[in-house]
Formats: structure tokens, sequence, C-alpha cells
């Protein structure tokens, strides 16, 4: 089968960019990683790589085209065991599941967005209600991707969910202590400032470090499992939120995954992040807790096989030791794709998190 380029987005709200430069020729050899276009769009720039080896047959779309659309078709690779004779089938319309055709390009990201949600027409929502009462807004593209994302993940990630309640009385006074002795160099500013997400993010990584098998991503031929733990936390921005990624977690301290974060957190509000800043990573977190919320069940962004919703701490009387007494109690719900991870190991794998959460000093090793 040949291999269709597409267009990559090379930021969270682009619907189209320029190709600035081929790298190759038409009948060129090329090899995986190869980098195969230079592209750009609203001052982010990025490399278009090629997937496997082969022979770049056809250009699709020229130099200085620009315009190209998320998704749209801008080259076909042949493989090495093809003849080199490669038909580009002519553009169709989406397909009944709301994907595109092999070969389709993709010309109307709102249209293809709808397709695929399958939700009501214009029409049909609009004749619900009295003219001039309603105002309509459209959609940017940021909201155009949540919403596909969000619709492709519900439709093809079998959910389930798993949660608990953690007492986290240790982990604030670690957290209070830990501040109280953070350095202040000579502009008289601490070197960080610990929040309780920071220390979430760290027991999250350090739980999937020790339950390997669910620090995974399904494919449809092989489980992908991951070397390492990098953890997307979901940012609220406005008109919708991102998900920077904290490389590497389990091995980074709490220091610097809490300078790491302000850092993304600051960038993303202001949406300059790089694509590479928040595409990928094996597992995610969402906190509402800061908002009040106690507890809820968050959607798997693939290609990742878990996302951690976070309530807020709050007080509760619980029994300790056959007695009662006040604690203050976090809920958590693990959402997880049961394709890669079955219940137990789900379990096993919420249960390493909450040791960590009760047993804070073990974040510092």
């Amino acid at each position: 089968m040949p291999i269709n380029v597409r267009m990559p987005a090379l930021a969270l709200d682009m619907e189209a960019a320029t190709l600035v430069k081929w790298m190759f020729k038409e009948g060129d050899d090329i090899k995986a990683g190869d980098v195969l276009a230079e592209v750009c769009s609203g001052g982010n720039t990025g490399q278009i790589k090629a997937a496997a080896g082969g022979t770049l047959e056809r250009i699709v779309v020229p130099e200085g085209a620009d315009r190209v659309e998320f998704r749209d078709l801008i080259a076909v690779v042949a493989t090495k065991s093809e003849s080199g004779s490669v038909t580009v089938a002519p553009r169709q319309a989406s397909d009944k599941r709301g994907e595109p055709e092999p070969h389709t390009t993709v010309k109307n990201t709102a249209e293809a967005a709808s397709t695929a949600s399958k939700g009501p027409l214009d029409d049909a929502v609009l004749k619900l209600f009295e003219v001039g009462l309603y105002q309509l807004v459209p959609h940017d593209g940021m909201r155009r991707t949540i919403a596909r994302r969000l619709v492709t993940s519900k439709r093809t990630v079998p959910h389930f969910y798993v949660g608990l309640d953690c007492d986290i009385d240790e982990l604030l006074a670690l957290r209070s202590r830990l501040n109280d002795a953070a350095p202040k160099p000579t502009d008289g500013l601490p070197a960080y400032k610990l929040s309780v997400n920071d220390m979430i993010i760290r027991a999250l990584a350090l739980a999937l470090r020790n339950v390997p098998d669910a620090n995974v991503s399904w494919t449809e031929n092989a489980m992908v499992r991951h070397r390492h733990v990098d953890v997307g936390v979901a940012v609220s921005i406005s008109g919708g939120l991102i998900t920077p990624i904290v490389r590497k977690a389990e091995l980074k301290t709490l220091q610097v995954i809490s300078n790491e974060m302000k850092d993304l957190g600051k960038r993303a509000k202001d949406r300059k992040l790089k694509p590479e800043e928040y595409q990928g990573g094996t597992t995610s977190i969402s906190n509402m807790g800061m908002m009040g919320v106690k507890e809820f069940a968050a959607v798997i962004n693939p290609p990742h096989a878990t996302i951690l919703a976070v309530g807020a701490g709050e007080q509760r009387v619980v029994v300790k030791n056959g007695v009662m007494a006040p604690a203050t109690v976090m809920s958590v719900t693990l959402s997880i794709d049961h394709r890669c991870v079955d219940g137990a190991l789900g379990a096993k794998l919420l249960q390493e998190f909450k040791s960590y959460i009760e047993n804070p000093v073990g974040m510092l090793a």
C-alpha cells in the first residue's frame, strides 16, 4: 500500500499552513525519519518526516502553497516492495463513519468535525428556538479540534472507571515544609513553590513506573509499552483547553516538575507552546479540585490509555484505627482504555498512586 503524507497540525487551533519547501524531488529514495518538507503556520514552523522508507512517488502540493489545510494530502510515498506506480484516487466525500477515505483531502474542517460527531444539523437545532433569542458564535479551530478528538475517543475507546479516596493531610504537611525550606536567591523569591498538582503529577508518574503494563498505548497490531512516563496536564485557556506534557516525569524531582509546570502553564495560556510540548504523552491529569468539584470522570486523550480526574480536597469524618477523626480527603477517578488495561491492573495502578499520595515522603526518593 502507498503511504499518504498529510499536513500535520502545528498548533492546536491550526486549520491551514504554508508548505515552505520540499527537501526531496519526485522519484528520490527516502529513509524513515528523513525530513520531507518544511511547513509553517501562524509563526509556528515544523518539519514533516517520513514514516517509512521508499520512494517519493508523487508531490501533490507544490512549494509555496498556502492555505494547505490540516490533514490535506500533500504527497505519496511508495514503499520498497511496490512497483513504483501509484494511483491517487480522486477526492471523495467522507464515509459514513465520518473518517476520510484513504486518499481523500479534507477541505472543510468544520464539515469533517460535524460529520464525525454525527451531531444534528444547524437547521434541526435552530428551528427549536425563536429567531432573535439566540446568538450564533462560530467555532474556532481549537473548539473543532477538541470536538473531533473527544468524539473519536468516546466512540472508539472502551472507557471504564475506577475511583477511590485519598487522605492528603500528610501530603499537605510535607508540601508546607518543603515550601518553607525553599532557598531564596538574592532576589528574595523562593526557588520553587510546590502545588498539590505538582505532587499529583509526581505520584502518578511513579505509580506508572511501578506498574509498567499500564503505561501503554493501543495500536491494532501491537501494544506500545513506553519506557518513560510523560504526563499531560490539562490547562484551561480561553476558548478551550490544552495539555502540555511533563516528559520523563518519573525521573524528575518535585521542584523540577513544579518549575516546569509553571512555565508550561503560562505559555499554554499565552498560546505559545510548541507542538512537541503538547503532542504525545503516555497519560493525563485533569484537576478540577481547585474549582470545588468533588469528583468527576474525564475523557481519555488518545494515544493515552489512562487519564486521572482529581477532585477537591475537603474535610470529612473518617474512621482511623476504629475511631472517627477528621481528615482532608481527595477523591480521584481513573478513566481506563479497556483494550489496554484490565480492571485488576487499573486497580493496582490506582492503589500505587494512593500509596504515594498518603505516604508522600516516598516521592522524595
